[in-house]
């Protein structure tokens, strides 16, 4: 058998391009920001994951435009060699401050964040608990740590109990989840989690790679959304939303941090996060810090939007959060629609199986802090222009 044979039988790409749906790799003339240039056409962005709008910030740009002049484009080696600046230290003690934790470390991408924690953390002889819709970058950490991995039925914690009740009290138990979750956008029950983690000595990590900078009066996310930020053992999260760069972190006590440090092979064997995106990221949580107001403003034009397309009966998915899932249910309906709300000028995400149950197809709409009530306005309009025609 021919080893690319699966890739010649692999057609719907070219089927969805033939029928003009096609809807991924649309080209940017423009940076990230609330109203773009793609493909040569204004089109307002309600698709990106830019949270506080700091993307587009000078001070961001200048803070990693210095770091490039200081430090060079990159740092040519893992952390554990060459590859460790005085910006990476400075930025990891900054995240523990913040998150209110002992210690952080930083990786170069939030997929290898997980799979760097959780393969570290983890061994054969634990289990670790994963919620079902949590990240695809969960799911492959899960396999590469060898622990087994028991999934429980999404945020059902009657389920999550049943799963901890079978676990041998050999076994070191890792109950990890989502803060936000990224397509549906609802928030984790955490607070049921914490308490089931305590009562069979579980430890709990949450991914908030969608809550930072959206949860939490100063922004902290998930854990401080619900008061819980001491009960939580590991923290994770991303540059490439709120913190408007690439890269992750894990945050938590000193000893897990240093265990991390010392046997996460996606750790040691990278290349460490350049200059540039360590100095942005760093710049962007100095702002957060400084500017908790953008936090409220995001869940203020995000709370706006749903009333809106309420008002206009387009249906969504409720949520709190600034991801707001607009319901298509079919596939290729989805497609259809996406492209006709990018000719009028509005880009979205297409979520269709298996990212969601067949028949469960959306458009993940996600909100920025620096929207304006007019643009949340015309986007409206385009949706009801658009959907009024399927």
């Amino acid at each position: 058998m021919d080893l690319f044979e699966k890739c010649f039988d692999f057609t719907l790409v070219k089927e969805a391009i033939e029928a003009g749906i096609y809807p991924y790799f649309h080209a940017l003339q423009s940076g990230q920001d609330t109203v773009v240039s793609m493909e040569g056409h204004r089109t307002i962005m309600i698709g990106s994951n830019n949270y506080l709008g700091l993307t587009s910030d000078p001070r961001v740009k200048e803070a990693a435009i210095k770091a490039v002049e200081k430090y060079g484009s990159g740092c040519s080696g893992s952390r554990f060699l060459n590859g460790t600046l005085e910006l990476h230290l400075e930025l990891e003690n900054a995240l523990s401050e913040f998150l209110k934790k002992d210690a952080c470390i930083t990786f170069s991408t939030g997929f290898q964040s997980n799979l760097g924690i959780i393969s570290a953390i983890a061994g054969r002889n634990d289990v670790i608990l994963c919620d079902k819709e949590n990240h695809a970058s969960i799911y492959d950490a899960c396999r590469l740590s060898y622990a087994t991995m028991v999934r429980y039925k999404h945020s059902d914690m009657e389920d999550l109990e049943k799963a901890l009740m079978e676990v041998p009290e050999s076994k070191g138990i890792l109950i990890v989840t989502d803060g936000v979750f990224s397509m549906g956008g609802e928030i984790c029950k955490l607070p049921e989690i914490v308490a089931l983690a305590k009562k069979y000595g579980a430890r709990v990590m949450v991914d908030d790679a969608h809550g930072l900078g959206v949860l939490g009066e100063h922004g902290r996310g998930t854990a401080e959304h619900f008061g819980l930020e001491e009960d939580v053992d590991i923290l994770m999260g991303t540059f490439s939303k709120s913190l408007a760069s690439l890269g992750g972190y894990m945050a938590a006590s000193a000893d897990v941090i240093s265990y991390v440090k010392h046997t996460s092979r996606p750790f040691i064997f990278s290349a460490s996060i350049p200059p540039a995106n360590a100095a942005s990221a760093l710049c962007a949580l100095n702002i957060l810090k400084n500017e908790p107001e953008r936090v409220r403003n995001l869940k203020e034009i995000s709370d706006y939007m749903r009333d809106l397309l309420r008002e206009r009966n387009i249906p969504l998915n409720e949520t709190e959060t600034p991801i707001i899932p607009i319901m298509t249910y079919e596939d290729t309906r989805t497609f259809i629609l996406c492209k006709e709300l990018l000719n009028e000028g509005v880009y979205v995400n297409p979520v269709i199986s298996p990212a969601v149950p067949q028949g469960q197809s959306m458009i993940r709409t996600s909100y920025t802090a620096t929207h304006t009530r007019e643009l949340m306005e015309e986007a409206a309009d385009i949706f009801v222009e658009v959907f009024s025609k399927y």
